[in-house]
């Protein structure tokens, strides 16, 4: 009876942890708790508005089911933590759940139904949940892309939101110095002008704090262009990195016919060679160069540099 009880619970934590796609169970199981969810979400929103207050007891008992149904799929997850993470003790593996970021999500959407009422940011926690539901066992996945891009230009995109920063901090003190005399209440100090800088710098102004003097106008319009090139920073890089992703999984779907990687190091006879030079003297089509962090397209007038990894097609083009 309690290998029979290890099964069962091995085969829940499959039903409601992995998401295999080819087993019906786990996707109809997946698909119940997108409705659910759904219909969660609906009835929040539904019970605002005055004209179905009739309705509010049907809302309120909604919620309820749905609630129900997060407090069971949350202990079923507890109790199968250690299947989530094997080889530890299943004290440490319930500790290492309920502190993940899921168990945090999941934890959050169900307390503000039983001591937080109108804690409606909590509620809307609901939606992350969603997100848990789309996992795809595949090797290269668009949320694998979003993920990669962003954990290998983090550096950059660091950078580019430090300008940002910067270029707002600098925009709000330049707008009180010229605007404070004539509005003292908008522009008291300069911090007052933050939220008009940012406003102008990622949107076009909301309209309720602008410049008034002809030198504030002036300013606001080169602060406005200036926020163009900063918002188009950090998307050109975000941008940059989709294609670089997009190069890489075409390679990579290229290495299993017939390619093959040469790093350039010190004895490398192809160090300081264009890539039609080195065609032309290995019989191979460069396909992809990978400097640093970066992958380049293998054009023939690149040169090779050293610490390059190159990525050769065995054969010519045709």
């Amino acid at each position: 009876m309690s290998g029979q009880r290890v099964n069962w619970k091995r085969r829940i934590f499959d039903i409601i942890q992995l998401g295999n796609v080819s087993d019906v169970p786990s996707r109809v199981f997946d698909y119940c708790l997108v409705g659910v969810i759904v219909a969660n979400l609906l009835a929040m929103f539904l019970e605002t508005f005055d004209e179905l207050a009739a309705y509010r007891p049907l809302f309120d008992a909604v919620e309820a089911v749905t609630v129900g149904v997060f407090c069971v799929e949350y202990a079923l997850r507890i109790w199968t933590a250690e299947y989530l993470y094997p080889g530890r003790t299943r004290a440490e593996a319930v500790g290492r759940f309920l502190l993940s970021f899921d168990g945090v999500v999941e934890l959050l959407t169900i307390l503000p139904f039983f001591f937080l009422s109108g804690a409606v940011v909590f509620r809307m926690l609901r939606v992350v949940r969603i997100f848990h539901l789309f996992r795809i066992n595949a090797t290269y996945d668009s949320f694998n892309v979003i993920t990669s891009v962003i954990r290998e230009k983090r550096n950059q995109i660091f950078s580019s939101l430090f300008i940002v920063l910067i270029l707002t901090l600098a925009s709000s003190l330049c707008m009180y110095s010229v605007e404070h005399e004539a509005q003292p209440d908008k522009f008291a100090n300069a911090l007052s002008g933050v939220w008009w800088s940012v406003s102008a710098l990622l949107t076009v102004g909301y309209g309720d704090v602008y410049p008034v003097t002809a030198l504030g106008k002036a300013m606001a319009v080169v602060i406005s262009f200036l926020g163009v090139g900063a918002v188009a920073i950090p998307t050109g890089i975000i941008s940059a990195g989709f294609v670089e992703q997009y190069r890489d999984a075409q390679t990579g779907a290229d290495r299993s016919r017939g390619c093959r990687s040469v790093t350039l190091d010190l004895d490398s006879r192809w160090t300081g060679m264009s890539m039609a030079e080195i065609a032309r003297e290995s019989g191979m089509t460069p396909l992809l160069v990978r400097r640093g962090t970066r992958a380049l397209r293998a054009d023939p007038g690149l040169t090779a540099a050293l610490g390059d990894e190159l990525l050769l097609y065995e054969g010519m083009a045709e």
